[in-house]
Order: structure tokens, then sequence, then C-alpha cells
């Protein structure tokens, strides 16, 4: 193939087609395109290490897999000298949107670290654009070259207009819409409001109904060994969210699958080790445990992949076969795709990583086709990604923010009072609710920062209605200036945090002006930035340009005190986590999802 040829999930023909072909190459009838021999092949199958195996490939296929030195003919001949083989990773919980990069632009840096197949959930642009931008991720996805597949958003809004304004509402007929206009829509994407689906509310289950009735699994959310049962009896079969080996291994035995969430631990994206005890603790089986990244920046997604994650199984004491098939051929075999990938079989697709001994990619063939080597892009890979996806007009145009702009800060009282405060903890999944007794005098500020308190706001930002929503963050550790960012989960408002209202006013008309990013200020002078002007959410650089402004903004972001990463920070509006949350419509308690006052008499 050419460089202009596209190098994307259609560049492989269907097995359907191909099927004489590659019986012919496997027994030597016919010339394959490319024999890799030499090899030691990791067997996800059989979790062995195989010796000196040669991959004849045709048709971007795997046709056989036989001993090294079988084949004789002229087609071409690598010898990999030893090394590794594998199957490509395939990662079955994601968003891309965490990446603040496109789909065609997230492919390279998930092709260097090993991963040809993704599962994405795209809720993030789900709850900006509706269905059209799920449409138009789903567009981007397939000039990818990459295999992207789509469990599609269940739960957009996160909770309900009651409690936020989302500029999305996935009703139960335009997600049974998605999966019938859509073949790669394989699955529900995680069904996030848990509570509701326990107590068994109309719209959360016909959701889950739209997928049952059409053969797709439903993928889950959920915090509180309580809900296991219910939520499993409403059809939910996997979840990414088991924070410890207790509540892993309540939903194994309910019948889930666990996809084993691993990223850096300074982030809160790091529960790998904590649930992992079921297996390595409680002895459970490791046959319906995949692992998966689930949120990644751009910077991240370079350093901690797919295949970092599995090397952190293999730390934990996973056998380093089964740590790889945990992200290959079970995550494949979860979403029945384990007859395309997963697997280094006759007929799968020929998607192979050579590894180090320690599990460290080296180089990726995607269809056949090099396109990383020495953990670099190839020309090949190279070229299809210099024709990226361009989205259209509408989604460069989100956010629309009231004007004038309302007050950022609250009027504050002026006698003695108890404060509803938002404690931020680290990694910054859960966030504490405090009570605060507060006796103001002349100086508000003064009383802020003796009780460690921050203005933190949420502005409504789809053009309906344009509402504030005030608050106070106790603990996040602000020395000076404001934050903020449009990637506000999961109604992706936009929220800012302030010491004072002046530069909390810059950072939301950077935001505004850039139609979306995240953002540190200072003095009035806006420090380091993100733009992210695709839904508020994406930006339209290739992956190594943005993850050098993320490494800019996370060294401001440090340096202006943050006590949590800004990922965390964004997880301040989500109204399905424990305990308190803040969203456009004001303070929100979860899980009893009762809303408060920020102050009260004392």
């Amino acid at each position: 193939m050419t460089d202009a040829t596209p190098l994307n999930r259609f560049s492989v023909e269907p097995l359907a087609r191909m099927t004489r072909r590659l019986a012919d190459v496997a027994a030597g009838r016919a010339e394959p395109d490319l024999v890799l021999t030499g090899a030691r092949v990791l067997s996800t199958y059989s979790e062995r290490i195989l010796p000196e195996r040669e991959i004849r490939i045709a048709g971007g296929r795997i046709a056989a897999v036989l001993p090294a030195g079988s084949y004789k003919g002229p087609a071409p001949v690598r010898d990999l000298r030893g090394g590794l083989i594998a199957p490509g990773l395939v990662d079955p919980h994601l968003h891309i949107e965490s990446s603040m990069v496109t789909a065609c632009a997230y492919a390279e840096a998930a092709l260097i670290n090993g991963t040809t197949t993704i599962v994405c959930d795209s809720h993030e642009i789900g709850n900006v654009l509706d269905r059209d931008g799920v449409a138009w991720m789903l567009e981007d996805a397939r000039a990818a070259p990459l295999n992207i597949y789509l469990t599609v958003p269940s739960t957009v809004p996160a909770t309900s207009p009651a409690f936020e304004t989302a500029g999305g509402d996935l009703t139960a007929e335009k997600i049974a819409s998605l999966f019938d206009a859509w073949p790669e829509a394989i699955g529900l994407g995680e069904k996030m409001d848990f509570v509701a689906v326990a107590e068994g509310d109309p719209r959360a289950h016909a959701i889950i109904a739209a997928a049952l009735e059409r053969g797709r699994p439903v993928s889950g959310h959920i915090y509180g060994r309580g809900f296991v049962a219910p939520y499993a009896a409403s059809g939910v079969t996997d979840t990414h969210e088991a924070i410890d080996r207790d509540i892993a291994d309540d939903l194994l035995e309910a019948g889930l699958w666990i996809f084993l969430r691993g990223g850096p631990p300074t982030t809160p994206w790091h529960s790998l080790p904590a649930a992992i005890g079921t297996i390595t603790d409680y002895g459970a089986a490791w046959k319906r445990v995949c692992a998966c990244t689930d949120d990644r920046d751009a910077d991240d997604l370079l350093a901690f992949g797919l295949d970092w994650v599995v090397r952190e199984a293999l730390r934990m004491g996973i056998p380093k076969p089964a740590a790889w098939a945990m992200g290959s051929l079970h995550p494949a075999t979860r979403y029945g795709l384990d007859g395309e990938v997963g697997g280094l079989g006759g007929g799968r697709r020929a998607d192979l990583v050579l590894l180090d001994n320690d599990l460290v990619p080296q180089a990726t063939w995607y269809g056949g086709e090099l396109v990383v080597e020495d953990r670099k892009a190839t020309p090949r890979l190279e070229a299809a990604l210099s024709r990226p996806y361009r989205y259209p007009a509408p989604a460069y145009a989100t956010v629309r923010l009231p004007e004038p702009l309302p007050a950022l800060v609250p009027p504050l009282p002026t006698g003695v009072c108890t404060v509803n405060a938002i404690r931020t903890t680290l990694p910054g999944i859960e966030l504490v609710h405090e009570r605060v007794a507060l006796q103001p005098g002349a100086d508000w500020a003064a009383t802020l920062s003796a009780h460690g308190l921050c203005h933190v706001a949420v502005i409504e930002r789809h053009g309906r209605g344009g509402g504030v929503a005030h608050g106070l963050l106790s603990a996040f550790g602000l020395r000076r200036g404001a934050v903020a960012s449009s990637v506000g989960h999961d109604s992706h408002n936009l929220i800012v945090a302030g010491l004072n209202e002046a530069d909390m006013r810059v950072a939301v008309a950077a935001l505004a002006e850039a139609q979306g990013g995240v953002c540190v200020v200072e003095e009035g002078r806006v420090v380091a930035m993100v733009r992210l002007p695709v839904a508020g959410l994406l930006s339209d650089q290739r992956v190594g340009v943005v993850a050098e402004d993320m490494r800019r903004l996370k060294a401001a972001w440090a340096q202006a005190g943050c006590a949590i990463p800004y990922m965390g920070f964004n997880l301040i509006p989500l109204s399905v986590i424990p305990q308190i949350r803040i969203t456009d419509k004001g303070l929100v308690l979860v899980p009893e999802m009762r809303q408060v006052p920020l102050f009260e008499a004392a």
C-alpha cells in the first residue's frame, strides 16, 4: 500500500471475504504478504510463551502461526531475533475526550503503547452536543488508524435537569437510534446513575432495555457494596469502578466483569493495586478480569498507556501471559471481539506488538502494516495522521456564557453562619462534605483564608439559561489567582475556583475566547492554558503538541498550590460520586441526591 492509501479499521477486509485466501496461505498454496519469524509468541489463549515461531500475514490478517523457518518462499521475511510478539492491546473502557485530543490524534499515542483496539464511551461530547456529537466522534473514529468501538453514552445528563444542566439529553429513543445506525456501537456505556438504577427509575431502565433488546451488553459505574445486587439484577455486566478487593469480589460473584483501572498514582485513576486483591488475596480467577485506562490526559496518555497498566498487574503478582491477556484477550472476549482481536490465531487481524522482556512495546503492526518502530511513528503512520477528521463548525461554538456574566462569588452573610463546604482530598475522586462555622468580621477574604477556603463557581455554558452556582472549597490549597476548566464532568459546564473574583473573571473570559480549555491565572493574566475548541473538550492538534501544553499547565497548576490534580478538579461537578458536589444548580449531596444551601444560619 502507498502512503496515500487510507489506514483505518476498514483497511482490512472482513474475514468472511478472506477465508479462502487465508487457508491457502496457511497451507502453503499461496504466498503471504509478510512473514515475521524468529520471535517468541505470547499466547493469550494458553497463557504461555512459545519459543521460536513465525507468523504468516496476508491481507492484514494472520494466516498461521507456525514453527520458525517453516516458510521458504519469496515473500518479505522479517527476523525478530528472539523478540517477544503479542497481540495488540484492547482497552475496554476509556473516554477519548479525557485525552483532550481527537480520535485520529489519540491513535498515535495508543499505537506507540501497543494498543490497537479501544472501546470508548463518548459521554463527554454527548453531554455537550447530544446525539450529533456522538455521531461526529464516530466519524472521527472511522477515519483513525485504530480499531475504535463505542459503548453508547447511557447517562446524559449524569443525573437529571433538577440537579444539572447539560447540552445533551440522550433518551432511550436516541440511544436506540445510535445502536441501529452504527454497527460499531457494541454496548451501552457506563450507567452512572447507579442510585436511580437500583431504585428502579423508569428512564434509567428504559435505556438499559434499549441495549438488552438489541443483544448489547451494559457497562456499569458503581460505588457502594449495597448497590451491587440490584445493579447486577438490572442487567449491568461490567464496571471499572472496583475501588478495593471487597467490592471487586462482590462484583465478580454477582456475574460482572471487572476492569482493573490503572493510572498515574497522583491522579484519581489508580484503583488497580487495591482491587486486584480479589485475585492476589482472595484467590479469585482472573478469567473475567480486564485492565483499562478510563481517563488520561495527552501527557499521561503517552507515559501511562494500557501497556503500563498491564505491567502494574504483572508487578502485583499476575503471571506475564495472564497480565497481557487481561489487556487483550479478556476485553476482546467481553465484547465479543475475540474472533478479530486479542490473540494470535488464524483469521485474526494482524494487530501485533513486539515487546521487550519487561512488556514494553518496541514496535506495532496495525492490520499487518508497521506503524510504530523503536517507539516512533513510521512514515506510513505519519501519512495517515496528516489527514485527520475535521469536526463540523457547530462543534467549535459550544461555550455560550450569559452576558453580562453574573457574579462569581456569592453575597456573603453578615453574621455567624455555617458553610456547607466541599473538602478536596487526594487522589480527587471523592469529596468530603465539611460543615464549617464562620464568624465573619469586616474582612471576608481573611475569614475564608483562615479556614482554608476559596471560592468555586459553576457556570452553565450551553446557552440554556446561564445559571451560576457558588460554593467554597476546603483544603484545595490555592495560594494565588484562579483556575478554570470547561471540562466540568459530566455536563461539562464551566468550573472556576479562585481567591478573588477579578482573577476568576479573567479565567472565565479566557475560556470563552478560546471556546474551551483549562487555564491558570495569576494577577490578572493567564500563565498557562490548554485550548480545547472542539466542544470545549478537545484540541485539534497532534497529541505531542497537546502533551507539551499539558506539561506546562501541570507545572503552573502545582505552582498555584492546587492540592488535587486538574483532572480531580474537573470532577468537582460530577454529581454521581459521594459525598458533595457543585453543579450549575447548586450543592448536591450524594448518594441521597439532596440539594443544600451554601450558607445556613448557625
